[in-house]
């Protein structure tokens, strides 16, 4: 039967080889090594034990993905090549530690009816957990420098970062890590560790860290395990955590006693506050509105998590699921090709998604618009729904027909009606206006709020020029204010 030994070189040279490994290469006939650029490699040719190496398939390759894909399959073919003899295949460390190729092996090999077997050797972090001085069991993680992100930090853990190949990968990993650790710092970088005459192990600011001289395959970079929350201020978690305190026995009065309806309000006006930052452009405005933003979501969801119906995290995990669920243009393999197909697509997915979660139909093409909306977008919205199922102008001059009949019927209100008739025809040109940005494609709360932006901008000027000349509105003619405003207008 076609097989394939893996065997684990160790950290370092032939003295740390277990008997085993060191048996099973020398009674051994197709021997091949991952990379020849390991201490153990050139300890072994001494012994007459050589490898055939597959450090060409580094420079035949862009991307570490490609070569190890291009080491499994050479190692099948060679095993179905070979089925009376074992193929042997070298790695550095242990053969489950940071062994793409290996991963890719295990998958593999049973469907093509190939036997493998794994030799462990001493693993990299084995000398790393004495070398460097900590217990994993205290909390661990392990990280591929090439595929670092700072989602995956965890300050409270030991992190180690191995497979630190050069200055390109360093500089990758130091932008990953500056995410969560200021630039200052403390990382270890540790190199060859446990290779006589070759170890390394110094402490440099976190900015140093794509500055070294000495990149490789057996560097690698460990940052010790923190209580301090300074670190986790970027966090979500800290964030849950805070919110929890506030709300618990020892936390702050106030926040023990609200409810959700005691700061419905709220949820309100901070959203304000943040559309009022967005129409500024004001980043740091925004920074710190969308900031209360959160905050009410999270004092909500805890509210409910004391009660144990939901927490914060099942609201992620909710809308980590819709937003998959409704974009199969973007993660189930179909295309949208603009705008308007993909929004299509949203509204088709998001009915086929309250379907299958069971809930009622609605009674009606209007039922689901909130009842708490402002009337301007709340018409847009009716608009817009009752246009989905064909109930619309077929273009744009019905529209303007429309509105200078509203117009007309408003004058004459205007002349001998009461106010509730007044009101009335009032409401029925503004639906109308809303019609035309519909069509038009302008949102029209947006359309409005840059108009009163621009009136508040232009009033304000004729404020000012009246501060300046020492003047009052009631001592200033409509016509002097007037050419005011027109400069504001030019300014």
């Amino acid at each position: 039967m076609p097989s394939i030994t893996v065997v684990g070189l160790g950290s370092g040279g032939e003295d740390q080889l277990t008997l085993g490994v060191l048996k099973t290469l020398e009674n051994a006939s197709r021997r091949y090594v991952r990379t020849s650029d390991h201490p153990a490699v050139a300890d072994l040719s001494k012994r007459d034990i050589d490898f055939i190496s597959f450090d060409p398939y580094y420079e035949q390759h862009q991307h570490f993905e490609d070569v190890y894909e291009a080491i499994a399959n050479s190692l099948l073919s060679l095993a179905a090549e070979y089925p009376d003899e074992t193929i042997v295949y070298a790695v550095p460390g242990h053969p489950m530690v940071a062994e793409r190729a290996v991963q890719l092996l295990r998958a593999r090999a049973p469907e093509r009816g190939i036997s493998l077997t794994i030799v462990g050797g001493e693993s990299f972090l084995d000398q790393a957990f004495s070398q460097l001085g900590f217990d994993p069991i205290e909390g661990f993680q392990l990280l591929d420098a090439s595929e670092l992100t700072r989602e995956m930090l965890r300050p409270r853990l030991h992190t180690v970062i191995g497979q630190v190949y050069d200055a390109y990968t360093a500089s990758d990993v130091k932008l990953a890590l500056m995410g969560v650790y200021p630039d200052d710092h403390p990382v270890t970088i540790g190199q060859a560790l446990g290779v006589p005459g070759k170890e390394s192990i110094r402490t440099v600011p976190l900015h140093e860290l794509d500055r070294q001289q000495d990149y490789g395959n057996l560097m690698l970079v460990y940052v010790p395990a923190s209580q301090d929350d300074k670190l986790r201020r970027r966090s979500f978690e800290r964030l849950h955590e805070i919110v929890a305190v506030l709300r618990s026995p020892e936390g702050c009065p106030w926040d023990r006693e609200q409810t959700h309806l005691s700061i419905r309000k709220n949820f309100i006006e901070e959203t304000y506050e943040a559309v009022e930052a967005l129409d500024n452009d004001d980043p740091d405005g925004m920074k710190e509105e969308f900031g209360d933003v959160v905050l009410q979501v999270l004092l909500h969801s805890q509210m409910e998590e004391e009660v144990g119906t939901f927490d914060v995290f099942d609201v992620l995990a909710e809308l980590n699921d819709k937003l998959i669920f409704r974009h199969p243009h973007v993660f189930g393999g179909e295309n949208a090709q603009d705008a308007e197909e993909a929004l299509r697509n949203w509204e088709q997915m998001k009915a086929e998604e309250k379907k299958r979660k069971g809930r009622e139909e609605r009674a009606s093409i209007l039922d689901g618009i909130p009842k708490d909306l402002p009337a301007l977008p709340r018409a847009h919205k009716q608009q817009k729904k009752a246009a989905g199922v064909g109930f619309d102008w077929p273009d744009l001059s019905g529209v303007f027909d429309k509105i200078e009949e509203e117009l007309a019927e408003l004058r004459q209100a205007s002349e001998n009606e009461s106010r509730e008739r007044q009101q009335d025809e009032l409401g029925d040109l503004l639906f109308a206006v809303v019609n035309a940005s519909r069509f038009l494609k302008v949102d029209p709360e947006e359309a409005l709020a840059g108009t009163n932006r621009k009136f508040a901008k232009r009033f304000r000027y004729i404020e000012e020029q009246l501060r300046i000349s020492g003047r009052t509105f009631g001592d200033t003619s409509l016509s002097e204010m007037e050419s005011w405003w027109q400069e504001a207008k030019s300014r």
